[in-house]
């Protein structure tokens, strides 16, 4: 039974049972010294995060007891500190101990008698207090810094942000970004949380800086509340830039208090942030550096792949023709004039861009396009006739996610991969292998469901596309646009620089199939008044908001009974909270697909059971593994404590193409998939989708946001809820506008000036 009273406990760590280093997760046991009044356990087994924890080491804890339902009874601290030595005679032990070396008795004699009792805190403090120690030598100040620091570091940020209510999670965070310096950052500028470390807030620093008397008109803080705006606003809504007057606005909201911030004063703060280049302020707009110089690369490099590269020779209409004729013969398909146009017009290019909604053959001419190149230049598309030479493959093919690049390669039955992949990402922020110095090898890229490509990703794309290598754009800018910033497909297709091609016509579909010709009327803002109860491909069912996840559950049993497995169907719903959120669908949903049964592997990570047959959805890039944001796997072992080697639980998720073992600090890059989000779904195709949509879902009810949703069906749509839901839907598109000026770039000679 868990105890509501906090305690603390002081005592000499006996026996360290388990710590994980990079998350520092630790479970210990301790021998109790001194304890709050009530605790009379001799020996407790402690858990929370430690940094190095150390046997012998007296350490003193503070939180809660609960008990565990596996290991029983355990003390779940929330901070925690060494004890250090609080005499003379112990810190001269402390000093001259093998931690310091070179540090003999009588140095550490003269470094007590120099600062006291309070040696250890001084020093932190202030390093250069240590050239008050005579014959001390430098080399030995900055080992004993050094040592301190790396001793005592992390505690002290433990602590000091536990007294501005920061829990030990965001701690961790603050000291892996910063190390040795966080103290000297927080307590200097807190403000520098905001923008380097994920999880901080304006609201959250600005906490610690009022207690630092950083308060008002405060340069730092004013500078803070800019940045935060114009990020979270960029990230937010996938703006490019914002308005420099909406910034100074919802900066001054945030500054609100007592004393009102004058605007002028924060326009100040702008244009001191211009001249330290961490804004670039053009036209009245306001950017992030990286997005500003990000939209600028793609401009440049749309315009040298089209205009500095060599003239692509076209081929007589003749032998196109006649290689045309050839592969509709080999493919046994004959090309409707749409398509015939989109395979020229890809030949004829340096860069061309191929549109077009659901089942309007767009795959087709992907293949036509790839055939009819290799015919007219005499080459192979055989991977295997390229191993073991230093050719490279002339074909490259790539998609934003693992499913998409999954669904090129079934496609075509060529290789395929994430642009990640094909970048050699290496999972830090503008950390790729590619770029201008080491561009991409081969003859022709294609990149398909190029909707979903965001600024940052389409810059890096493009700067590592060499001279006289064709670059086909392949996607549909009707479906949601990319979750990061811009809008790069429709800017590209409004600014008509690049050769287009629209395929309208629809191809992909039996008579009695509906679901095609349902989302195309979707696309162009028609919802029919009834859905035909004839259809076996598209149903809708009504039900209230608070019916949702019994609906979907009647519907996936109905699917269960017909042969259909959790791998076949997949829920989308647009938000992760309330009752008919991914969160409660998930639940639900688990218990159905993957029952707990007795002697089932499973391991619990806060309120979540994760267990062996479980879908999964990965949350994070993970470029050492190949596993990417969005894609989807299969718990298919997992290997307790008892049954490992190193004592650590492993994980084993299946994916397409790979399996990866997870730790149980690594569960959080992963979480269930029986129900996702419309965004994470994009790029990807199932047997069976379901969705519900109803009136609770407020603002996600937008066309494009519906449009993408029942584009994931391939062989069944089942809707339920609310069809005046659906009607909302399907008339809001002003929300899906974005604030970009890469239309402008590309329209014009030069790039937006700044002024």
């Amino acid at each position: 039974m868990a105890v509501e009273e906090k305690h603390y406990i002081k005592g000499e760590l006996l026996h360290i049972i388990y710590h994980q280093e990079e998350s520092l997760y630790t479970v210990a046991k301790l021998k109790v010294k001194d304890a709050t009044e009530g605790v009379t356990d001799k020996e407790v087994i402690v858990v929370g995060m430690m940094s190095k924890p150390e046997k012998e080491q007296l350490y003193e804890v503070s939180g809660v007891f609960h008990e565990h339902a596996r290991f029983g009874k355990q003390y779940k601290f929330e901070t925690y500190k060494k004890v250090m030595p609080d005499t003379k005679q112990g810190l001269v032990l402390y000093f001259s101990s093998d931690m310091f070396p070179g540090v003999g008795v009588k140095m550490a004699e003269r470094i007590v008698d120099e600062f006291g009792v309070h040696a250890i805190s001084t020093i932190l403090a202030d390093p250069d207090s240590l050239n008050r120690v005579p014959k001390l030598p430098e080399d030995k100040q900055k080992m004993i810094v050094d040592q301190l620091l790396e001793d005592q570091g992390i505690e002290q940020v433990l602590l000091k942000l536990h007294e501005y209510g920061f829990g030990l999670q965001l701690a961790l965070k603050i000291f892996k970004t910063y190390q040795h310096d966080a103290l000297r950052i927080i307590e200097s500028n807190p403000y520098q949380m905001v923008q380097d470390v994920e999880g901080i807030g304006f609201v959250k620093a600005d906490q610690i800086g009022q207690k630092q008397g950083i308060t008002g008109n405060h340069p730092d803080r004013v500078k803070a509340a800019i940045l935060f705006v114009l990020f979270e606003q960029t990230m937010n809504n996938g703006h490019v830039y914002i308005h420099t007057r909406d910034v100074v606005q919802r900066a001054q909201d945030l500054l609100a208090g007592p004393t009102p911030i004058d605007p002028m004063e924060i326009a100040d703060q702008v244009i001191l942030l211009g001249e330290e280049e961490k804004v670039i302020v053009v036209n009245d707009n306001m950017y992030m550096p990286s997005l500003y110089y990000a939209e600028q690369g793609i401009a440049t490099n749309i315009r040298r792949i089209l205009f500095d590269s060599k003239e692509i020779d076209p081929f007589p209409e003749a032998e196109l023709l006649k290689a045309l004729g050839g592969v509709e013969e080999k493919l046994s398909i004959t090309y409707a004039e749409s398509q015939k146009k989109g395979i020229e017009t890809a030949l004829a290019s340096p860069m061309m861009i191929l549109t077009g909604g659901p089942g309007t053959g767009k795959t087709t001419v992907i293949k036509g396009i790839i055939e009819v190149f290799a015919t007219l230049h005499g080459i192979s598309i055989q991977p295997d006739d390229y191993k073991g030479k230093q050719e490279p493959f002339p074909v490259i093919m790539a998609a934003p996610t693992g499913r998409a690049a999954k669904r090129m390669k079934e496609s075509t039955g060529l290789p395929a991969s994430t642009i990640h992949r094909l970048l050699g990402y290496k999972g830090e922020e503008d950390s790729f292998e590619k770029d201008e110095e080491n561009q991409l090898e081969g003859k022709i890229l294609i990149l398909d469901e190029m909707s979903m490509v965001d600024t940052w990703l389409a810059n890096q794309l493009l700067r590592a596309v060499p001279k006289n290598m064709q670059v086909i754009i392949v996607g549909d800018e009707d479906q949601l646009p990319s979750v990061g910033p811009g809008q790069v497909l429709t800017d590209l297709l409004k600014s008509e620089i690049i050769p287009a091609v629209k395929l309208t016509d629809i191809y992909r579909q039996s008579s009695d199939s509906h679901i095609v010709p349902f989302s195309h009327g979707i696309k162009s803002g028609e919802l029919p008044s009834a859905f035909p109860k004839e259809s076996k491909d598209l149903r809708f069912f009504p039900c209230e908001q608070e019916q949702v996840i019994e609906a979907v559950e009647k519907i996936c049993r109905g699917a269960i009974t017909k042969g259909f497995t959790a791998r076949d169907i997949q829920v989308l719903a647009p938000m992760y909270r309330g009752q008919a959120g991914i969160d409660a669908l998930n639940q639900r949903l688990q218990e159905l697909f993957n029952p707990l049964k007795e002697r089932q592997k499973h391991v619990k990570l806060g309120e979540l059971s994760y267990r062996v047959g479980d879908m999964v959805l990965q949350l994070v890039n993970n470029p050492e593994e190949n596993v990417f944001n969005g894609d989807r796997g299969e718990i298919v072992a997992i290997l307790t404590e008892k049954e490992t080697a190193d004592k650590t639980l492993q994980v084993v998720i299946a994916f397409d193409e790979v399996e990866v073992t997870y730790s149980r600090q690594d569960l959080n890059q992963v979480t269930h998939a029986y129900c996702c989000s419309i965004h994470k779904s994009q790029g990807s195709e199932f047997p069976i989708i379901i969705m519900p949509v109803v009136r609770g879902y407020h603002r996600m009810l937008r066309r494009k946001l519906l449009y993408t949703g029942i584009t994931r069906a391939k062989n069944f749509l089942l809707l339920c809820g609310d069809y005046r839901a659906m009607k909302q839907a399907v008339d809001t598109t002003a929300e899906d506008f974005r604030q970009t000026t890469l239309f402008d770039r590309l329209n014009t000679k030069q790039d937006v000036e700044e002024v």
